[in-house]
């Protein structure tokens, strides 16, 4: 990977042993009980640590959520490999992602072939995502806006996923799903939530699973600061 520059003065490569770091974090998550080959695969490859802020590099590797600017985190790899797992990703399939965040599941997603639509309320983050993952070479379409809303002009989608934690599931989104897809949302108040997913079945039919308990952020309605 070539050199990318992330933040004031601050150049950072992909490293030897980054590279070795991840392929250790795989075997943990296989371990865990990730078998998503395609999601191993895509987590093998993404480098982490250029998503995180340059004083947790040490971490960037470790399976725990850190955090990132606006009082948000990058989530636990773990958590990324249930989500995307749970969406059943397959080439081309269009994703529409709520929580842009540092951009790491994005790029997860794209490098899985996906088409990557992906939205983000606090503008700080949505620069800096687009930024990284464009340096990656990684192509998404980057929103700022109100998560609730999605983005119904470029759907129906083939899968949604929601990376902060909802009160319940949004109407909203699930009407921009197609028939066949999938809705991946932690579920609940702002201490715990469950995993779940819902599958449109029908023109009006859903199907809802559930899938372990996960701690988020709390997804928030409007844009930052309501501007």
């Amino acid at each position: 990977m070539s050199e990318i520059l992330y933040g004031p003065g601050n150049y950072m490569t992909d490293t030897f042993e980054a590279k070795g770091k991840r392929k250790k974090l795989v075997a943990e998550l296989r371990q865990k009980g990730i078998s998503d080959e395609d999601v191993l695969k895509a987590i093998d490859t993404v480098p982490r640590h250029l998503f995180m802020d340059p004083a947790f590099l040490t971490h960037a590797y470790v399976d725990k959520a850190f955090p990132i600017t606006s009082g948000q985190t990058i989530s636990q790899p773990y958590t990324v490999a249930v989500q995307t797992s749970l969406l059943k990703v397959k080439r081309r399939d269009k994703i529409l992602e709520i929580g842009t965040g540092s951009g790491y599941q994005a790029a997860v997603l794209a490098e899985m072939g996906a088409k990557v639509y992906t939205i983000e309320r606090f503008r700080e983050l949505f620069l800096k995502a687009r930024k990284i993952l464009t340096s990656l070479g990684y192509s998404a379409d980057f929103f700022y806006g109100d998560g609730y809303e999605g983005k119904p002009q470029y759907g129906p989608f083939d899968g949604i996923i929601i990376t902060a934690a909802a009160p319940e599931v949004p109407e909203a989104l699930l009407n921009q799903l197609k028939t066949g897809g999938r809705l991946v949302v932690p579920v609940g108040n702002s201490s715990l939530q469950v995993m779940t997913v819902v599958e449109r079945t029908g023109l009006e039919s859903y199907e809802r699973s559930e899938h372990g308990k996960f701690v988020f952020v709390p997804m928030l309605k409007g844009i930052e600061n309501g501007k």
